[in-house]
C-alpha cells in the first residue's frame, strides 16, 4: 500500500516509522516531514494545513491511505475534505475534532453524559471573567478555549496569577483567536495520566497509556510546554486492567457514543487526559489524535500491525478487534532550543546521533537536513526525542538518558527527572 503521514513533529516521525513496519506498507510519503523522516520516507513540500495541496498530492500519488497526525488540520476539516472525495482518510472530521478544537463544547458534552470532569465556568469576555475570578479562590485553572499547541493551560496557585492569565489569553492574545474563550475551570488533583484508544465511529479498541510532562522545568516548573517526555504504560496501580475498563466504559465510550448520536461519528485515535483523582479518574481535556510525546513512548510498545489498526479504524472495522502490547516500560526524553517554549535561535548543528545505539528510537520534531557542518540541523523548539525501552522503568530511564547524553547542539535543554519519580 501507498501511505501519506501529514504532519511534521516528532509524533509524526513515530507515527512513519513504525507503519514503515508494517508488511503492507509499499512506499511512505511524509507532507512535509522533518529530516529524520526523510531517512525513512519521502517528505513532500506540502504544507500540514494546506487542504487542498494535500487532496492534490493524495489524487496524484493515488494515496491508500492517509495519516492525519496533527490537530490543527483535522480541525480546519482536511478529513471531511478526503472523505468528501472518496478517499481513505484516518482521522475524525471537524465536527468530531471539536472535541479537542473547542474545550467548551468538550466540557458541555462530557456533562451532558455524566462523565466524570471539573466544574467550569465558560466566558467569551474578559471582564465578565475577570469578575468571576476575584470571588474564586485559587487555586484554578485558565483554559483557552481553542487550539494553542498544548500550551493554552494555566495552572493558577493565587488570584493575580489567574488575572494575570486571562489577560495574557483575552487581552494580550498570547495564543492568537484561541484565547478569545476562556474556561475557569476547578483545579483536580492526583497524578495525571493519558489514555488513548483507536475508534471507528463506533467501537473503541481497549486503551493503553503513559505519563507526559508538560511544564519547561524540572519538578514540574516553568511555562508550559507542548511536552516535555513521558513514559509508557503508568506504573502501579494508575494503570491495570480494572482503570483501563473504567476509563473506557464510563469516559471514552460514552464520549463516543454522544459523537454519533450527534452526527459526528469519530474516527482516529481518541486521547483522554485524565486526573486519578481520590474520588475517581477525572477527564482535563480530549486531544482528537495521538499525544505528543505520548506517541514516542506508546508506539514503540505496540506489537499489532499499525497500519493494520489505522485501516480498520477508518474503514469501520474495528469491533471485536484487540491491540497487542510489549509489557516492558518506554521513557522518552524531549530536547529542545534553549529557550523554549518561550523565543529560541535555530540552525545549529546536531552532534552525536551516530553513536546512539541500535535499539534506540530517535525520533526528530524540530530538525531540518543539515550541509557541510553536520547531517542534521535544529529548526524548531523541541527538536528530537528519544525513546527507550527496559524491562523495567529505572532501565528505561537510565538507557535513555544514557543516549540523550551523547547528542549536543548549541543551547540544547532538557529536563532530567522523566520518570525519576514515577
Amino acid at each position: 500500500m501507498k501511505v501519506l503521514v501529514v504532519g511534521n513533529g516528532g509524533r509524526e516521525h513515530a507515527i512513519a516509522w513504525k507503519l514503515a513496519q508494517s508488511p503492507r506498507v509499499g512506499e511512505l510519503l511524509v507532507a512535509p516531514g522533518n529530516a529524520g523522516t526523510a531517512r525513512i520516507a519521502r517528505n513532500v513540500a506540502v504544507g500540514a494545513e494546506d487542504l487542498e495541496g494535500l487532496l492534490g498530492l493524495a489524487e496524484r500519488e493515488k494515496i491508500d491511505l492517509t495519516v492525519i497526525g496533527p490537530e490543527a488540520p483535522l480541525a480546519a476539516g482536511v478529513a471531511d475534505r478526503f472523505m468528501e472525495a472518496g478517499l481513505p482518510v484516518f482521522g475524525p472530521t471537524k465536527a468530531a475534532a471539536l472535541i479537542e478544537s473547542s474545550k467548551s463544547f468538550a466540557k458541555e458534552l462530557m456533562l451532558s453524559r455524566g462523565v466524570p470532569t471539573g466544574h467550569a465556568e465558560v466566558f467569551d469576555s474578559y471582564r465578565g471573567a475577570h469578575e468571576y475570578v476575584k470571588q474564586t479562590a485559587a487555586p484554578i485553572v485558565i483554559k483557552a478555549d481553542g487550539l494553542a499547541a498544548g500550551k493554552g493551560v494555566i495552572v493558577c496557585q493565587t488570584t493575580d496569577d489567574a488575572v494575570d492569565a486571562l489577560h495574557q489569553q483575552m487581552v494580550a492574545k498570547k495564543f492568537g483567536a484561541a484565547g478569545e474563550r476562556v474556561l475557569v475551570e476547578e483545579l483536580l488533583e492526583g497524578p495525571e495520566i493519558s489514555a488513548i484508544g483507536f475508534v471507528d465511529g463506533a467501537h473503541v479498541t481497549t486503551l493503553e497509556a503513559a505519563c507526559d510532562y508538560k511544564p519547561a522545568g524540572d519538578g514540574n516548573t516553568g511555562a508550559n510546554t507542548g511536552g516535555m517526555g513521558a513514559f509508557s504504560p503508568p506504573v502501579g496501580s494508575l494503570w491495570n486492567d480494572k482503570v483501563e475498563r473504567e476509563v473506557r466504559t464510563t469516559i471514552v465510550e460514552p464520549v463516543v457514543r454522544a459523537l454519533a448520536e450527534a452526527g459526528a461519528p469519530y474516527r482516529g485515535a481518541l486521547y483522554a487526559g485524565l486526573m486519578m483523582t481520590a474520588d475517581g479518574p477525572k477527564v482535563i481535556e480530549f486531544n482528537c489524535r495521538l499525544g505528543d510525546p505520548e506517541a514516542q513512548v506508546m508506539l514503540p510498545r505496540l506489537k499489532t500491525d499499525l497500519l493494520e489498526v489505522m485501516l480498520r479504524s477508518a474503514e469501520g472495522r474495528l469491533a471485536g478487534y484487540d491491540l497487542e502490547w510489549d509489557s516492558r516500560s518506554c521513557v522518552g526524553v524531549v530536547l529542545t532550543s534553549g529557550g523554549y517554549p518561550d523565543s529560541y535561535e535555530t540552525g545549529f548543528p546536531i552532534s552525536g546521533l551516530d553513536s546512539i545505539d541500535p535499539d534506540i528510537a530517535v525520533f526528530h520534531a524540530g530538525t531540518a537536513s543539515g550541509d557541510a557542518r553536520s547531517a542534521y540541523l535544529t529548526d524548531g523548539g523541541r527538536v528530537l526525542s528519544v525513546s527507550a525501552t527496559g524491562g523495567s522503568l529505572e532501565e528505561a530511564r537510565q538507557r535513555a538518558y544514557d543516549n540523550v547524553y551523547r547528542i549536543d547542539f548549541q543551547h540544547s535543554f532538557h529536563r532530567l527527572d522523566i520518570a525519576e519519580h514515577a
